[in-house]
């Protein structure tokens, strides 16, 4: 076994790291390239003393910076900031910043560019990242939930230039901290009546997180995702800029940071936009045997753009699972009990179509007219049809229930080796014969999210990389693997499984686009953002030469002078 294996094994062990090993760990690398030089002892000797020196005088002036909040040298703090949600890298820190403002993660920032701009820098919001992303080896991870915890929730229900700072239309918005939560930001803005537009499906994710990405749910059919509706932000530069930006302000970071994957600044505020909260939601599904008629009528409901059609539309594939239907009877109501019980699910493939209408109770009965109309045109397997009343927070908090059962099982702190796509319209067929009729004919490992979306609902100015088509499908495979397990739970079969799906797309050319994308190599991500890798080069240049930020996208690992 080679020193470099043995080095990388330690260090991507949460359990085994502490601030000294990480100094030895280095010092140790030193040696072995000393001594396969050919250098004597006494050389080697003098320079483990210097590199020991080098890391305590960096440990030392990170300590004396003049905070609001406070830099960590915790061994829990760097294990806690080496993991996340994917639980597949492990990769510790040197310190933990919990800023308490804005300037606190500017002067962090600044502080590096002048003592040593091969440290990287990362934002760690709730830690939902699945490969690494919030990670920085060696680095310095910002803790910004620290940085929600002094930054108070604003909203704001009237004002005068629509919160984008230029213009004269009334809108309500909130503004919110990089690291506040929604769940948080959606029962605040309740108060008022009001809530952000367009949602993911897990509300325990921070505001910076997912700006970063998208924020895709399914009322991006509707809204565009969440990047589509943030009037302003704040962004602290890779240089240390502390900057506001808006659609008529520093136009090119406002585009560059929303989808930009943390490469070009962290977001420490948002000023996202809000409209009436409705109190009630009627959610539905029900089932298809064939795809392409499943398709054909999520794409037709996300056609109409008036207020007669749902307001949220998504879909999920069920593979070879055994009493579907009794699995929603706890919380949904077949329309036709006696249909549904006689209905024999096992061992195939099935498409479930999943609606919500919201309403406030005195909508009630205009709302069930139009929701009848909607499933009038709809061609799905008739004594599937499940349905159920519920509020609004209970909806968009759905996911959260079943976190707190599989917490209860110790199910949920598990690898997560997520594969997120999407694809055109014009391949989604032939994507779906092959992966839910070939590579995945068995069984899946988790929820297998799929819905269209359309083109014209997104910004095509930010750094968010989608397909060309007018529409496109979101194809999420939400795997959880099993610890200690071999076979079909384990994770070396989901990632092979993974690179099967990848291998195909890339094979066939469907020109599909990872979302929360990840790849190992720059020549990856060059193929990957296409005709937009030069504008994304540039932007990197200009906010952040150095390369310190968001180090765990593996997009550029030096500074732009050297790497591109």
């Amino acid at each position: 076994m080679s020193s470099n294996h043995v080095i990388n094994i330690i260090i991507n062990s949460p359990l085994l790291f502490t601030k000294t090993l990480v100094i030895f760990l280095l010092l140790i690398s030193f040696i072995f390239h000393k001594a396969n030089s050919g250098c004597n002892n006494n050389s080697v000797g003098t320079s483990i003393f210097q590199r020991t020196r080098y890391y305590d005088q960096i440990v030392s002036s990170l300590n004396k910076l003049p905070l609001d909040g406070y830099l960590s040298l915790s061994n829990n703090d760097a294990a806690a900031a080496a993991n996340d949600f994917g639980s597949i890298y492990h990769l510790p820190p040197l310190a933990v910043l919990n800023p308490a403002s804005a300037s606190d993660i500017s002067r962090a920032i600044k502080h590096v560019m002048e003592i040593e701009p091969g440290l990287k820098v990362a934002a760690r919001g709730h830690g939902h990242s699945l490969q690494g992303q919030s990670q920085a080896e060696g680095g310095i991870v910002i803790n910004m939930e620290s940085l929600a915890e002094t930054v108070p929730i604003v909203v704001v229900v009237n004002n005068n230039d629509g919160g984008g700072g230029g213009g004269d239309v009334v809108a309500p918005y909130v503004d919110v901290s990089g690291g506040e939560l929604w769940i948080n930001i959606l029962h605040e803005t309740l108060k008022h009546g009001l809530a952000p537009k367009s949602w993911t499906d897990y509300l325990h994710l921070s505001v910076g997180g997912t700006l970063s990405n998208a924020g895709i749910s399914g009322q991006a059919f509707r809204h565009g995702p969440q990047i589509n509706n943030v009037f302003q932000l704040e962004v602290v530069t890779g240089k240390g800029e502390v900057v506001t930006c808006s659609e008529t302000r520093n136009t090119e970071l406002y585009h560059s940071v929303l989808g930009g994957l943390g490469q070009f600044g962290i977001i420490t505020r948002a000023r996202i936009s809000l409209e009436p909260a409705p109190k009630m939601v009627k959610w539905i599904r029900m089932l298809y045997s064939e795809f392409s008629v499943f398709a054909r009528d999520q794409e037709y409901l996300i056609s109409l753009i008036d207020e007669n059609t749902f307001d949220y539309v998504e879909g999920f594939v069920i593979i070879n699972r055994t009493g579907i239907l009794n699995n929603w009877r706890s919380s949904f109501n077949p329309k036709d009990p006696i249909q549904a019980s006689q209905f024999i699910s096992d061992g195939r493939t099935f498409y479930c179509l999943e609606v919500a209408k919201y309403f406030n109770p005195d909508e009630a009965q205009p709302m069930n007219q139009i929701v009848e109309n909607l499933l009038s045109g709809l061609s799905y397997i008739p004594s599937t049809l499940f349905q159920s009343e519920v509020s609004y927070v209970q909806f968009l908090d759905r996911v959260h229930v079943s976190e707190k059962q599989l917490r209860a099982k110790g199910l949920w702190e598990v690898p997560h080796p997520w594969l997120n796509l999407l694809i055109p319209r014009s391949e989604i067929h032939h994507f779906a014969q092959q992966v839910f009729g070939k590579i995945l004919k068995d069984t899946s490992n988790g929820p297998i999210l799929i819905y269209p979306v359309n083109q014209t609902r997104w910004n095509r100015k930010t750094s968010l990389v989608t397909p060309e088509e007018e529409i496109f499908y979101l194809v999420a495979f939400l795997s959880s693997a099993v610890p200690l397990s071999r076979g079909s739970e384990s994770l070396e079969h989901i990632l092979t499984q993974n690179k099967r799906i990848l291998e195909f797309c890339r094979n066939a050319k469907l020109g599909v686009k990872q979302y929360l994308p990840h790849y190992t190599t720059q020549q990856e991500w060059k193929a990957h953002f296409g005709s937009k890798w030069e504008a994304f080069v540039q932007r990197k240049t200009t906010y952040d030469p150095l390369a310190l930020l968001a180090p765990g996208q593996r997009i550029f690992q030096k500074a732009l002078s050297t790497s591109c």
